[in-house]
């Protein structure tokens, strides 16, 4: 498949960006040891190739991937859509909480431009939903940003329904982002129809089941020590066996179609509305040409029920995440 073809447009409300943006969270955490030059390379890649919209958040690598997307759009700023995140909070045993506090929310934008290097900030989720904040005060306090300029639009991150709406009556976000692929379908029962009625786009994370959808990883012993995914109930090897089931089924249609497990995974996430715009993250030129290239890969019906058919989400085996992270979703 080509890969200098652009990946087209979409809205995220009323914001535009590419059909399909950049993740630059595994640039800097999570996945392995980072490599600057490259991920900056890939940046530049992606805006080059007409991907837009890029991902980081303020707790992702504790704050310098925002450091890096900084540095990697230096002189580029016009080209791009920047969003970063808020709400994530660690204590000093690395225990996970969250704020949405209308401080804190100001202190968290501050601290972000400065890592970035801009003066605002296209698309500002809620990373997580606080559940001893009213999410009318964070949404308050968010419409005071727009209001100021310092944010252009703000989103929820992993948030239910029920909190979808109560934000969007005092001011309408542009998107919500939540996990979303062919083995984590959760945001199908309420969340997604909730934005399709309030015209919110949907931004998915790990289209592609963070790189196991891509048939890459066949053993928990290919994942480094400080691979998150070792955490992870999927990546288990009691599951992986039913998982590789799943990926061995869509490999057997990509290689079909001609293209490989990832791209046909990742078009998908892609068809399932012109108001969802997948964040596949990568670190590697390679990877991202493949993730682009998918973005204009069109799947008949027929196409689409047979990949349903071979990646039923009642064949995934584990949860999404252990139980400790698993409280801070779906709030």
């Amino acid at each position: 498949m080509a890969t200098d073809t652009g990946p087209g447009t979409r809205q995220l409300g009323d914001l535009t960006v590419s059909a399909q943006g950049l993740g630059c969270m595994g640039m800097s955490q999570s996945y392995g040891s980072g490599d600057e030059a490259e991920s900056i390379a890939t940046v530049h890649r992606a805006i080059d190739l007409g991907v837009t919209l890029l991902d980081t958040a303020n707790v992702y690598g504790d704050g310098a991937n925002e450091e890096l997307v900084g540095r990697a759009v230096a002189g580029r700023r016009d080209s791009v859509v920047l969003a970063t995140k808020f709400g994530i909070v660690r204590d000093a045993d690395g225990r996970q909480g969250v704020r949405g506090d209308p401080a804190y929310v100001r202190r968290c934008l501050e601290e972000s431009l400065r890592r970035l290097g801009v003066d605002h900030v296209d698309l500002y989720y809620q990373h997580r939903v606080d559940p001893d904040t009213p999410i009318e005060e964070t949404v308050g306090a968010l419409k005071e940003l727009v209001d100021a300029g310092s944010i252009r639009h703000y989103g929820l991150s992993e948030c239910s329904a029920d909190t979808l709406r109560r934000a969007h009556a005092v001011h309408p976000p542009a998107a919500v982002q939540s996990e979303w692929s062919l083995w984590t379908r959760d945001i199908e029962d309420a969340v997604a129809p909730a934005c399709a009625e309030l015209g919110v786009g949907v931004v998915p994370f790990s289209p592609l089941g963070r790189g196991f959808l891509t048939g890459t990883i066949t053993s928990a012993g290919q994942l480094g020590e400080g691979d998150m995914r070792r955490g992870l109930p999927r990546f288990a090897e009691d599951n992986l066996a039913a998982n590789l089931a799943v990926v061995d089924a869509l490999g057997v249609l990509a290689q079909r179609r001609g293209v490989t497990a990832g791209q046909l995974a990742l078009a998908w996430v892609q068809s399932r509305g012109e108001h969802v715009v997948p964040i596949p993250g990568t670190k590697r030129r390679g990877y991202l040409e493949q993730n682009v290239a998918a973005a204009t890969l069109e799947l008949s019906g027929d196409e689409l029920a047979e990949i349903e058919a071979a990646a039923p989400a009642s064949a995934v085996a584990g949860a999404r995440y252990p139980q400790h992270l698993q409280r801070n979703v779906g709030r």
